[in-house]
């Protein structure tokens, strides 16, 4: 591998491992929904667009593919608990199955209000798949499909970001602590 960028502290999920991980989801998606006639996928934008891409190019099963853009940040590095939807789904979801996409979950805050949410829209079925859950005791939304659980540091690569740089990288990396704990 070439040398990491001065801002990561190291590799934790090499590309190679991503991509074996994303086939077994897909092969698990593929047989928990075969009978199902359909998937709608949601991908949570803008951090899991290149999970959602490889994701569905996996996949066995007839889906749709849609989007969501939410906000918790704003512009600073931890989240306000205060969520909004800033851009929303393109159909109902009444009666489908449903797949929320997201990139991580870190407080777990965003994945359990877009939950409630959608839930109230009155899916079929509604189920979640998460590339990346930081070590956390406590949750109150669940996760049925997961990529890695990692530890509770910065992470960037595979469409996470810090300050809209390194989304592009091919794996996930620790940013180093001097890095995000700027003033």
């Amino acid at each position: 591998m070439n040398e990491l960028p001065p801002a990561l502290a190291r590799v934790l999920i090499p590309a190679d491992s991503i991509r074996v991980r994303i086939g077994e989801i897909a092969d698990q998606l593929a047989g928990d929904y075969v009978e199902e006639g359909g998937l709608y996928l949601i991908g949570i934008l803008k951090g899991a667009f290149i999970f959602l891409a490889d994701l569905t190019r996996k996949l066995t099963v007839p889906h749709v593919v849609d989007f969501m853009a939410l906000s918790s940040y704003g512009k600073t590095t931890t989240s306000s608990g205060a969520v909004r939807i800033m851009m929303d789904l393109r159909e109902p979801i009444e009666g489908r199955h449903v797949l929320i996409v997201e990139d991580i979950v870190d407080s777990g805050h965003t994945l359990s209000y877009l939950y409630r949410i959608l839930k109230g829209r009155k899916p079929a079925s509604l189920r979640t798949c998460v590339l990346l859950k930081k070590e956390r005791d406590s949750l109150d939304v669940p996760i049925h499909y997961l990529g890695f659980e990692i530890p509770d540091v910065w992470v960037v690569g595979y469409g996470l970001d810090f300050a809209d740089s390194f989304r592009t990288l091919p794996y996930i990396a620790e940013l180093k602590p001097e890095v995000h704990q700027q003033p």
